[in-house]
Parts: structure tokens; sequence; C-alpha cells
């Protein structure tokens, strides 16, 4: 096997792993025995072993010596550790972005802003394809940030903050109009308005916390 292909199947590893964890396919806590990851994920130990040592370093998996690798646990205080970081991290790629704007940039984020208003209006909602335009949405408002560690960052802060969101089953809570808070976005974003655009996104970032934090103490408390 040449270098490029074992480093291949430790990409492709890599993101299947992330998409599972993130999607709440494995438990916080749960082991991730390489054995059983063989058969489910038709690829050798040591491809998943690089994957799963990178995981780590992005703070999906724990490893602790001898006793392999776990899902990395999850706890309130974490979640509000990310959620701080996400919006310094997030802010800063906006006003990146806004910085280095264009037409093409107004273009996708008024695409995406169509696309996301499309599925938050659906009469039977349909969670994966509002989870994919949501992304798209807040991937485009930061597109023309020119900072690959601000990017970088942000992919990581998101998915880990996705992570929380899906263990506690809040992809739409009735009890917020996620339409307005992603619309105040928008608007913000075509006005160019950095300040106002960073502040309707950390009221975004920090609601999705707050109501993801209720959930998951709710959860903690019936164990």
């Amino acid at each position: 096997m040449t270098t490029n292909q074992a480093s291949t199947l430790t990409d492709a590893a890599y993101q299947r792993l992330r998409e599972d964890i993130v999607h709440g396919q494995f438990k916080p806590g749960e082991k991730l025995r390489v054995e059983h990851l063989k058969r489910s994920y038709e690829v050798g130990a040591t491809p998943l072993r690089e994957a799963l040592y990178r995981l780590s370093a992005d703070g999906f998996v724990s490893v602790k010596g001898q006793r392999g690798f776990r899902v990395t646990d999850m706890s309130l205080g974490e979640l509000e550790e990310i959620t701080d970081l996400r919006v310094v991290i997030e802010g800063m790629a906006l006003k990146r972005s806004v910085e280095n704007s264009n037409e093409a940039w107004e273009s996708a984020v008024v695409a995406a802003f169509h696309h996301l208003t499309k599925a938050e209006n659906m009469p039977e909602p349909d969670i994966q394809k509002w989870e994919a335009r949501n992304r798209e949405f807040h991937l485009a408002l930061i597109s023309c940030c020119d900072s690959p560690w601000l990017m970088r960052f942000y992919e990581i802060l998101y998915d880990q903050h996705k992570r929380y969101r899906n263990v506690a089953r809040i992809d739409k809570d009735a009890r917020r109009d996620v339409h307005a808070e992603h619309e105040a976005i928008y608007e913000a974003a075509i006005a160019k308005d950095a300040a106002a655009l960073c502040a309707a996104n950390e009221i975004h970032i920090r609601r999705t916390a707050e109501i993801t934090g209720k959930i998951i103490g709710e959860i903690h408390a019936q164990d």
C-alpha cells in the first residue's frame, strides 16, 4: 500500500467516525474497540488508530493509556466552554469574511438563506435537510474568511456543538423562533454590519446552548 492510499483510508475512517460520533451513533463515554470498528467500517487497524488519534486531537475521542479509545464524555461545563469559544472564533471568522466579502459571497449568502427558509417552512420537518441547509448557511457567512486556522477551529466547535444538540434531540425547538434568529443574522450580513452580525449570531448560538443545557441537565437528573 502506498503512502497516499494509507492517507486516504485514514481520512475516510476519520470522516466516518467523526460523523457517527457527532450524530450520536456512539454514546458519550462509549468504548471504541478497534477490532469491532474494523468489521463495521471495513478498514484496517492502522488507519483506524490513526483516525482515532486525530479525533482525540479534535476533542471527540479520549485516549487513556492502555485502556484504549472512548468517545469523549459530555458535561454542562464543557458545553458552556464550547459555546464561549464558538462565539469568539465564529465572531472573528464573520468579521474577516465581511471585510473580504464580494458579490459572489453575497449571492451565496442569499441562496443559502433562501434554501434554509424553505427547509424551515416545510409542513413536515425534515431534520436531516434542515441540518444540511443550516450548515450551508453558516458556512456561506464565513466563506470569505481568509484564515485557515479560524476555519479549522470553526469546524471543530460547530461539530462539538452539534454533538450536544443531537444528544439532546433539539434540532428545532417549539419554544423559539429559529427562523427569526436566522433572519436577523441574514439581514445584518447583507447590510455588511459586522457588529450586528456578530451580535445576532451570538444570540443564536447561546440560545441553542441554553436549551441544549436544560435538556441535558434533565437527562442527567434521570440517570
